[in-house]
C-alpha cells in the first residue's frame, strides 16, 4: 500500500510540475481583474532579507568575549561567499544538485529521477529538492512528508531563483544548513568541529563537515564519527567522478586522519551576563520608546530583544572580571552556610559602571539574581537616603546637630533601639555611626513621610510607588524593599557630590559590524545640595572609622563611608559604601527569611566589603 501511495504520489508531482511551469510562463499576459503569478508571490514572499538568525556577543570590559547568545539554540556565524572555498561549494553541488547553475529552482531531470528510484525501492528515500527548494524549505517551510508541502517548496523556490543570483542562493543555503549539536552553517560547523576558520580547512576536513547536513542525526562527528568517515570518502569520489578533483588531491584526502578538535564555547560569568540580557530590555525600550507597563508591552518587548539578539549584535559591557570573579568567592567562602544566600554589588562610581555583580551562591545563568531581582527591606541601610538626607536639607543640621535619643511613640508605632536602649540628647554623627533608631524616627516624622520619599524617587526604585508611607520606613520597615543593586546605585550618588546618574553594565550595543546600534540616553539630576552631601559623608566616614562598620575598613589612606543594615530578627544583613573609585553593596540572608545572626556576630557582610574594596593587584 506504501509503495502505490508512493507512486502516485511522485506521479502527481510529476504530472502537476510542467503544468506549474506552462502557468509561470503564461502568467505574463495578465487579465483583466487578476494579478499575475510573479505579482502576487512578490506580494506574499517579498524576500527583502532572509531570516538567518545568527551568534551574538557579550564582551567584558577589556573586548574580551565572554558568553555567545544563540536565539532558539541556532548557532551561526553568517559566512560570505568569497569566505567559502571552492571545494565545499563543489562538494554540496555535486552531491546535493548537479544541475544547480542551469534549473531555474527546480529540477524536472532530478524529480523524475527520484520518482524511479523511489518507485523502485517503495520508499519516499530518494528527494528531488534542488538547493534552492532546500533553502525554501529551511526558511520558509517545514520539513514534513506531504505533496502540498512539495508544491508549496516549488512555489518559493521559483520566487528565490526571481530575486537572487546564484552565487546569493548558495551562501545563503551554506549558512542554512544544519550541522547537527546546535550548529547551522558551514562556517559555524567549521570553527566547532575543528576550532579553525572555514578557510583553514583542509579539503578532507571539508567533506568531512559536508557529510553532516544530509542526515545530521546519522553523520553526528561527536557520536558517529566511522559513519561520518565513510560518507566522506564517497562525497570525495563524487567530486573526483566529476572532476573537480584530481587523483593525488583525492587519495591524500581519503587518507588523512581526522581528529576533531570541538570549540569550547565562552560562557563565562553567569551572575553578570543574566543581568546583562535583563538590561539589554531596557536599553531597547529606551532607545526604541517601548512601553513597559501591561503584560503585552512586556510580550512585546521580548519579542523585539528576541529579533535584536538574533540578527547578530555585540553587547559591549563594563564588567571587570577580576572582581567579579573576587565577588563570588568572597561571598561563597565568607558565607559557608548552605541555607544563607549572599549578594555583592561594585559600581565604578566616577563612570557609573556595574562592574560586578553576583546573584547568590552557586548561581547558575537564567536563575533568580538575587542582586537585582531579589528585594528585601533595607533595615538601616535606608536611613542616609530617607532620614538624614531630608533633614539636614530641611534644618540645616549637622553633624554636630543635637537630636533626641529618647523613646518615641506615634500611632501606635514605638520603635526601638538595638541595644533596647534609650538616649538623651545625641548628636547627628554619634546618632549615625551607632545606628540609632529613635533618632532616624524623629528625622522622618520632623520632614514628614511624604517629603522623606520624594527623595527617593529620583533613584527609580522599582517598587517604591507600591511602597506604604509609614513611620517603619525610617529603619527599613518596607513592604517590597529593596535589591542590592537598587541600593548600591543610590549611595553612588555620594560619591558626586549629591547628583545621581543612573548606573549600567551595557556600555553601547553594536551590530557585527561595528556600527552602533544602542546607547544610553541618560541624565543626571541633582538629589541634594553639595554642602548637605558633605555633611553625609562625614556621617559616612565615622561609621567605619568609629562606628558599626568598623570590620569593614582599611588602613590604606582614602575616603571610606558607609552604612550597616540589619533588619529584625537578623533576616537581613547589608552594608553599602563607597571609597574615591567604587560604590559597594553586600547583602546577606536566607531567601525565605529566617535568622542569619551568627554571620552577623562574624561580620561577614563587613568582610566581603572590605575584601571587595581591598585595591586588586
Amino acid at each position: 500500500m506504501t509503495d502505490l501511495r508512493a507512486f502516485f504520489g511522485w506521479t502527481i508531482v510529476l504530472l502537476l510540475t510542467p503544468l506549474f511551469v506552462f502557468v509561470l510562463i503564461g502568467s505574463g499576459s495578465q487579465v483583466h481583474s487578476m494579478k499575475s503569478i510573479p505579482a502576487f508571490l512578490d506580494e506574499k514572499i517579498p524576500l527583502h532579507s532572509l531570516p538567518l538568525l545568527q551568534n551574538s556577543y557579550i564582551f567584558d570590559r577589556d573586548g574580551g568575549k565572554i558568553s555567545v547568545i544563540a536565539v532558539n539554540n541556532q548557532r551561526r556565524v553568517y559566512t560570505d561567499l568569497g569566505d567559502i572555498p571552492e571545494a565545499a561549494k563543489q562538494l554540496f553541488v555535486v552531491s546535493e544538485d548537479r544541475n544547480f547553475y542551469t534549473h531555474k529552482g527546480f529540477d524536472m531531470n532530478g524529480i523524475a529521477r527520484a520518482v524511479l528510484v523511489n518507485v523502485k525501492n517503495g520508499s519516499l528515500d530518494q528527494g528531488a529538492s534542488t538547493i534552492t527548494q532546500q533553502l525554501a524549505r529551511n526558511l520558509y517551510l517545514t520539513h514534513e512528508r506531504t505533496y502540498n508541502r512539495k508544491m508549496s517548496e516549488l512555489l518559493y523556490s521559483w520566487q528565490i531563483e526571481r530575486k537572487l543570483n546564484k552565487d546569493k542562493i548558495l551562501e545563503s543555503y551554506l549558512n542554512t544548513i544544519y550541522f547537527q549539536n546546535n550548529i547551522y552553517g558551514i562556517g559555524t560547523a567549521a570553527e566547532y568541529y575543528f576550532s579553525k576558520p572555514l578557510k583553514a580547512l583542509s579539503l578532507a576536513q571539508t567533506a568531512y563537515i559536508a557529510s553532516i547536513p544530509n542526515n545530521p542525526a546519522l553523520y553526528n562527528p561527536l557520536k558517529r564519527p566511522d559513519a561520518v568517515k565513510k560518507r566522506q570518502e564517497r562525497l570525495l569520489k563524487q567530486l573526483l567522478d566529476a572532476g573537480d578533483i584530481k587523483g593525488p588531491a583525492y587519495e591524500k584526502a581519503v587518507s588523512e586522519k581526522i581528529k576533531l578538535d570541538v570549540q569550547k564555547v565562552p560562557d563565562l560569568y553567569p551572575d553578570y551576563t543574566t543581568y546583562v540580557h535583563a538590561e539589554l530590555k531596557q536599553l531597547i525600550a529606551d532607545n526604541e520608546g517601548l512601553k513597559t507597563v501591561l503584560p503585552s508591552d512586556i510580550k512585546k518587548l521580548e519579542k523585539r530583544t528576541e529579533e535584536v539578539l538574533g540578527s547578530g549584535i555585540k553587547i559591549e559591557t563594563a564588567l571587570d572580571p577580576a572582581m567579579q570573579e573576587k565577588a563570588v568567592h568572597e561571598t561563597a567562602d565568607l558565607v559557608p552556610e548552605k541555607d544563607v544566600q549572599a549578594s555583592a554589588v561594585v559600581i565604578n562610581h566616577l563612570t557609573h559602571s556595574i562592574i560586578a555583580i553576583t546573584g547568590g551562591k552557586g548561581y547558575e545563568k537564567m536563575g533568580f539574581q538575587r542582586g537585582f531581582q531579589s528585594r528585601r527591606q533595607p533595615g538601616s541601610a535606608i536611613k542616609p537616603l530617607l532620614d538624614y538626607v531630608p533633614y539636614m536639607e530641611k534644618t540645616g543640621a549637622g553633624p554636630s546637630s543635637l537630636i533626641s535619643g529618647a523613646a518615641f511613640c506615634k500611632n501606635g508605632y514605638c520603635p526601638e533601639n538595638y541595644s533596647k536602649k534609650f538616649y538623651g540628647m545625641v548628636t547627628l554623627k554619634q546618632a549615625f555611626q551607632q545606628s540609632y533608631n529613635t533618632p532616624a524616627v524623629r528625622m522622618l516624622d520632623s520632614t514628614g513621610i511624604e517629603r522623606g520619599f520624594q527623595y527617593l524617587e529620583p533613584f527609580h526604585f522599582a517598587k517604591l510607588a507600591k511602597e506604604s508611607r509609614q513611620l517603619r520606613a525610617a529603619i527599613g520597615g518596607m513592604d517590597y524593599g529593596l535589591s542590592p543593586l537598587e541600593l548600591t546605585g543610590a549611595y553612588t550618588a555620594f560619591a558626586s557630590d549629591g547628583v545621581y546618574s543612573q548606573n549600567h553594565a551595557i556600555t553601547r550595543v553594536t551590530d557585527l559590524k561595528g556600527h552602533v546600534l544602542y546607547r544610553w540616553k541618560d541624565h543626571s539630576e541633582r538629589v541634594w545640595k553639595p554642602d548637605t552631601n558633605q555633611k553625609m559623608r562625614e556621617l559616612l566616614q565615622a561609621v567605619i572609622k568609629n562606628g558599626t562598620g568598623k570590620k569593614a575598613g582599611h588602613s590604606t589612606p582614602g575616603f571610606e563611608g558607609g552604612k550597616t543594615g540589619t533588619t529584625n530578627d537578623y533576616n537581613d544583613l547589608w552594608f553599602i559604601g563607597l571609597n574615591n573609585t567604587y560604590t559597594a553593596g553586600v547583602w546577606i540572608g536566607k531567601d525565605g527569611n529566617g535568622s542569619v545572626e551568627s554571620v552577623y556576630k562574624r561580620g561577614a557582610h563587613l568582610q566581603i566589603w572590605k575584601d571587595l574594596m581591598q585595591p586588586l593587584n
